[in-house]
């Protein structure tokens, strides 16, 4: 079952197509046969421990373990993990760009979904980023600001957004957004002439051309604005084999 089960999802996620910083598919195999699939944000050691406490036989994640530039050493808290795979006989089974970019399970178009926004373009490299409006017929869309798009983050993602803005009261239309640290794709973004952008991280210069250019960044968390792809993929997978699916959220306030 987890060589069809990660074949869809490679069909689906055409990983091939991406320039991407570790591999994506099956990082550690485990049994044949997956009847319960975890889904989670990182393959950290607790959600691993987690998945594996609730009879998981399959764990999917956007931040797998293996990436550019590690020594390639299983020691220390990579062998935690992975001793801890392997012990439970459990696969794991991640996706990065690929998970980002899908235009119905990736992170960025669950994102939209979830805050209300709907895509037109995309930007940056690999056509990661994208932009949009706010969703017509959205209450209160036809005169949306900051302030609400910020609130309404907060009431979406549970997390209290970092604005940095002039006016907040000021009315937008054009929104971009791309999730996790995408902090430095926000020039990108004003020069697709985005009047606000959204991302998980924020780094000094922004700051200074949030205020410079006055288009407003907003950094809500690389984790909460992650967790949505994985579910959704997930829940695809697990309607079309006919297996459980559980998310386990290991909150980061990162």
């Amino acid at each position: 079952m987890n060589n069809k089960l990660v074949e869809q999802a490679n069909e689906w996620m055409q990983p091939t197509r991406f320039k991407d910083y570790g591999p994506n598919g099956l990082q550690v195999e485990g049994k044949s046969e997956v009847t319960k699939l975890v889904t989670g944000v990182t393959a950290s050691l607790e959600l691993i421990e987690a998945a594996a406490n609730a009879g998981a036989d399959a764990i999917l994640v956007h931040h797998g373990l293996f990436w550019r530039g590690q020594e390639g050493t299983l020691t220390g808290w990579m062998r935690g993990r992975v001793a801890k795979l392997i012990h439970n006989n459990i696969n794991l089974i991640a996706y990065h760009l690929p998970l980002d970019a899908h235009p119905l399970y990736g992170n960025n178009a669950q994102l939209a979904i979830h805050l209300g926004l709907q895509m037109r373009e995309t930007f940056g490299d690999q056509n990661l980023g994208h932009i949009g409006f706010v969703t017509p017929g959205t209450q209160g869309a036809e005169s949306f600001c900051i302030n609400d798009l910020a609130l309404r983050v907060e009431r979406v993602l549970g997390r209290t957004p970092t604005v940095i803005a002039g006016d907040k009261s000021r009315r937008i239309g054009k929104i971009a957004w791309c999730t996790g640290g995408a902090q430095s794709w926000f020039e990108d973004a004003i020069y697709a002439g985005a009047e606000a952008f959204i991302t998980g991280e924020i780094s000094e210069p922004q700051a200074h051309l949030a205020k410079e250019t006055g288009v407003a960044f907003l950094a809500c968390g690389h984790h909460a604005t992650e967790r949505y792809g994985v579910q959704a993929l997930g829940q695809a997978l697990a309607e079309k084999f006919s297996i459980e699916h559980q998310f386990i959220d290991v909150d980061n306030p990162a």
